[in-house]
């Protein structure tokens, strides 16, 4: 299958809602709360309607799921994935460190991704077996296979010890060196080796759509705790695939 047409049109997808956000970025919108008290902005909600009226236009017979809008699940092999800012608390607090997350599921496999940091002007994108591209050019995975010269970034490491309770001193012991880069962009720094694990102890599959076809051709990892490949286990971690055995040695017993 070419995917070359996917890639392109989630690329442009991606481009454009993040135009949409950037309509309300540092203008002090103010944010309503969903029921599990997640932030949501006017901008969340736009940028994911235009992503879904032109999939919709498109490829009318496609499934959606999308964080704002649910999920309309017709049978059909194809499944868009939206999250239309993934960070929204950096997002309100004016942090440029948002993302815009559109991944393209054939028969439950992640085929195509992309992942583009509005503010930063970042795209990060990719196909199968098309390799992984960061602003036009090819992105890779860091090559660095010990901890302690290694990067863990993560959005939250007070979320992260309320699932893993010692994950941080696991870390720390072994000398890397901890930061808090959020949400989206500590997945970009991975993919495009300038970190080498990000860790996430919740994650919803609109909160990782596109990372397993973008760390698989930027020669990482994307997937569970324990080491499963995939975006539907709750969870996320990303790795080279140098330090990976390490890292999953780690991880072992959460």
């Amino acid at each position: 299958m070419n995917l070359q047409p996917y890639l392109e049109f989630a690329t442009s997808l991606a481009y454009q809602a993040g135009k949409i956000t950037l309509r309300y970025f540092n203008t002090g919108v103010r944010p309503e709360f969903k029921e599990n008290n997640d932030p949501v902005t006017i901008a969340d909600k736009e940028a994911e309607a235009f992503v879904r009226a032109e999939i919709e236009r498109k490829f009318p017979d496609h499934a959606i799921v999308g964080e704002e809008y649910g999920e309309t699940a017709n049978g059909n092999a194809f499944r868009w994935i939206i999250d239309p800012i993934d960070g929204t608390i950096s997002f309100i607090r004016g942090v440029p460190l948002y993302g815009v997350l559109i991944g393209l599921e054939i028969e439950g496999e992640v085929k195509v991704g992309a992942a583009y940091f509005p503010p930063l002007d970042e795209m990060l994108c990719a196909a199968d077996s098309a390799g992984c591209w960061w602003n036009g050019r090819r992105a890779r995975v860091s090559t660095v296979s010990s901890l302690s010269d290694a990067c863990v970034v993560s959005s939250d490491f007070q979320h992260l010890s309320a699932k893993m309770p010692d994950v941080v001193d696991r870390f720390a012991k072994e000398k890397a060196l901890m930061r808090t880069w959020a949400d989206a962009y500590g997945y970009l720094l991975v993919a495009t080796g300038r970190a080498e694990v990000a860790l996430d102890p919740r994650l919803d599959v609109y909160d990782c759509g596109p990372y397993p076809v973008i760390f698989k051709e930027a020669g990482g990892f994307f997937g569970s705790w324990n080491g499963e490949e995939g975006h539907t286990h709750g969870e996320g971690i990303a790795c080279n695939a140098a330090i990976k055995p390490k890292v999953m040695e780690l991880m072992r017993g959460y």
